[in-house]
């Protein structure tokens, strides 16, 4: 199995209540290993997930049906985890 990450900009100023909900939503999402963001850049979630359960369009989708809009920053990096 490979894990992906990828980074969405999310363009609503989120507080921490509300990140930590879309956390929670995103979290609970076959295939979303890590969704986080970061306190020093909270505009930028890190999603960690595994591509042979979801794309990144879902991801973005999912972000979308949480009322929020937000794009992909950039690639994706693949990590083995040996295991395939």
């Amino acid at each position: 199995m490979y894990i992906n990450d990828v980074v969405l900009h999310v363009n609503e100023t989120l507080d921490e209540r509300a990140r930590h909900e879309l956390e929670d939503k995103m979290r609970a999402i076959d295939g979303v290993i890590s969704p986080g963001f970061n306190d020093r850049t909270p505009h930028l979630m890190i999603v960690a997930y595994n591509p042979d359960r979801i794309g990144t369009g879902e991801l973005l989708n999912a972000v979308s049906r949480q009322g929020y809009h937000a794009q992909l920053l950039r690639g994706v990096l693949n990590h083995p985890t040996g295991n395939q």
